[in-house]
């Protein structure tokens, strides 16, 4: 059984920073492909990073190119993404993503101006 549990959420002020971590089990972070979405009030979930683990390419939406890193630690089977410089606009619950069929329950960010 996969199972996917997020972390480090929480409320910051537009210019922040906050660093996600989405711990694995059943899966492991470095094969298959896995990653970030989310999904802002109102709109549809969204792919934000990603990172493959067959050749270690990384994916970023557009909007967080350059404020956003996607990582792994395999000694702790975690996936992280580390954001910085946020904006009112990232705010949005984030989900961790396996081999697009497994999810985590989501971890709120939200971004005051």
């Amino acid at each position: 059984e996969v199972t996917l549990v997020e972390s480090g959420g929480g409320s910051v002020q537009t210019g922040g920073s906050l660093r996600l971590s989405c711990a694995a089990s059943g899966f492991i972070v470095d094969d298959g492909t896995i990653g970030w979405f989310r999904q802002a009030p109102g709109k549809m979930r969204g792919g934000v990073a990603c990172i493959s683990g067959h050749d270690g390419s990384e994916y970023y939406e557009n909007s967080v190119k350059g404020r956003c890193t996607i990582s792994s630690d395999s000694a702790k089977n975690t996936l992280y993404l580390q954001m910085n410089s946020l904006k009112p606009e990232d705010t949005a619950v984030y989900y961790c993503n396996a081999d697009n069929d497994y999810w985590g329950q989501g971890t709120q960010v939200t971004v005051s101006s």
